[in-house]
């Protein structure tokens, strides 16, 4: 038998296989998980606030700028 002459088919049928196989050994990696509708989750909010940067400068003028 000629493997070079039929290496189209064994490709594919090598690919189907390869296919098939990873969907058959596919986990799902999800986790269900149920509360009972009277649970509520709540996300508590931190009790600092953002800090906030201010600068404050002045700006170049256009003799400045030529330099730069």
């Amino acid at each position: 038998m000629n493997i070079a002459k039929h290496m189209e088919i064994i490709f594919a049928a090598a690919a189907v296989v390869a296919a098939a196989t990873s969907f058959a050994t596919a986990a799902d990696g999800r986790v269900d998980i149920y509360l009972p509708a009277d649970q509520a989750v709540v996300a508590a909010k931190a009790d600092t606030a953002m800090p906030t940067v201010t600068v404050t400068a002045k700006r170049l003028t256009a003799a400045e700028k030529a330099v730069l």
